[in-house]
Parts: C-alpha cells; structure tokens; sequence
C-alpha cells in the first residue's frame, strides 16, 4: 500500500482528491493508496444524499464565510476545519466475501486498531479507555463519537475515508449544523457538543498509527493533479453538486 500525506489548498480540492485517487485505481488497476490529509479552514461537507437547507445552517454559514459543499459518499454533514485530521483508504474489493457488509465490518476493526494504538502511544486524558465501533461506521469512546466514515464502490475499488477529531471546536458544530435528520441509536437525541469527543493527540500519533496498521510503507509520488482539478470544476466547486439536494 502506497501513503500520501497531502493536504490541497481547496477544500474542494481535498473533497475531489479521493474521487480521483479512486478513479485512479478503477480505471488503472493501481497499487491501494492510504491519504492524509489536515484541513486548514472551516467548511461543512454534505453526505451525497443529504438536503443542505436540512443539514446544514447555510444562512449562518454564508455569514460565517464557511463554505457548503458535498462528497460522492453517503453519511451525514460533518463540520471540517482545524483540529481535524482526515484520511482515506482506497482499496481492492476482495473477489470473496466483499459486500458493504463485510466491509465495513472488516475496515472498521482496524481503524479502531489503529486508534487504541495512537491512544497508547500519545499523551492523552483518554489512553486507558477502550476505543469500540459503534452505529456501522462510527469510532467512539464510551458513548462518545470521534471519528464517522463512509464508503464509496467502482466495481474492482471502494474509497474508504473519514475524519478524527482531535483538538476541535465543537461548540461551533453546535451553530452551524443542526441536529441531524438521521442518528444512530447510541447517540440518544444529544446535541453535537454532548455527543462528539476530541481525542485530544497530536496528528502526528494517527498517522503513525494508520501507516502501521495498514502497512502503508511507499511514499505515493504523483497525486492526480489534473484529474483533481477536472472534478473541481466540473463538481466540487459548483452550487449544482454542492447544493442538488
């Protein structure tokens, strides 16, 4: 597996990576790819069925300046900014045994591997306590969220991906997302700020934690810049995408 530790400009550009390392992938048959990357303003990110008026306070975020975008997997809107780290994993759909499923089941198992890891090897308020999955694809600490995924399938690769909370402002999730229209049970009707947790470790420790438990050894040298910035302005950067719904 090849890693890459890049973080875009644009937050759209950062959105439009992972499409295109994916169809990278599809289209190439390349080597899976583990991406990191660490987002330097504020945004909100829509699930790909998600309505936005729903989701998401878009009249404080237009005088916030945060901007609304929208992701080609599904989940629900997450706030995105500093404190934040991201990834993706882009990887092979087993021949057996590789339905959504079995997927999430089997990727979920490592990442939370890889937290209990990061957690051991940082100072943290937290490094006793045992890292579960909880809903389908979330991470948590007891009851509390740090990490919500979702996953996106070609018909030979999937994109995997992600956030973790590391050192975030949660209050200003509070603001600018409402409560969201779909929870799982565990969350028990808790505002953002009740139920979401930082992890409170150096990104420095996650991706450490990622590239051992994903054996992601091989810098990846070319990200696919053109076909990045194709998908930025033919999707990403457009109110058509961003705002279908």
């Amino acid at each position: 597996m090849k890693y890459l530790d890049l973080t875009l400009s644009r937050p759209a550009e950062n959105l439009a990576c992972d499409e295109a390392l994916l169809d990278a992938c599809e289209e190439r048959g390349a080597d899976e790819i583990l991406r990191v990357w660490e987002p330097r303003d504020y945004f909100v990110v829509l699930g790909y069925a998600n309505r936005a008026q729903t989701e998401a306070n878009l009249e404080l975020c237009r005088t916030q300046n945060v901007s609304v975008l929208r992701r080609c997997t599904g989940g629900g809107a997450v706030l995105q900014g500093l404190g934040c780290l991201n990834y993706s994993l882009t990887l092979k759909i087993p021949d057996t045994d590789g339905s959504i499923t079995a997927t999430n089941y089997a990727i979920m198992k490592r990442q939370r591997a890889a937290s209990q890891s990061a957690l051991a090897n940082a100072t943290s308020p937290f490094d006793q306590l045992e890292v579960n999955v909880a809903g389908i694809t979330d991470l948590a600490l007891g009851f509390l969220k740090f990490s919500g995924n979702a996953q996106r399938r070609r018909k030979k690769f999937l994109l995997f991906h992600g956030s973790f909370l590391l050192n975030f402002d949660l209050g200003l999730i509070d603001r600018l997302l409402p409560m969201p229209s779909k929870q799982p049970d565990y969350r028990k009707q808790r505002r953002h700020s009740e139920f979401l947790v930082n992890l409170g470790v150096p990104p420095s420790a996650v991706k450490a934690a990622l590239r051992a438990e994903w054996g992601a050894s091989e810098e990846r040298a070319e990200p696919p810049l053109a076909a990045i910035r194709s998908l930025v302005r033919k999707k990403y950067a457009t109110e058509e995408w961003n705002l279908k719904f």
